[in-house]
């Protein structure tokens, strides 16, 4: 499967969601899915460091 801005889109949001403690109205998805894009320069972010792909979402959560 190509990876896409569609099956990054996914993956943020199954993985704001995993848990069960967080929807993804709580997140800016498109803010964490161009961020982390624009710091990687993949779509594929299951290769991306766990750590800063929770950095980077932690900064999109909407108060």
């Amino acid at each position: 499967m190509p990876h896409t801005v569609e099956s990054a889109t996914a993956y943020v949001i199954a993985a704001l969601e995993a848990k069960g403690t967080a929807t993804r109205e709580d997140f800016d998805i498109p803010g964490i899915v161009s961020t982390t894009h624009s710091i990687t320069q993949t779509w594929d972010f299951r290769a991306v460091d766990r750590r800063r792909f929770w950095g980077i979402a932690a900064t999109f959560l909407r108060a």
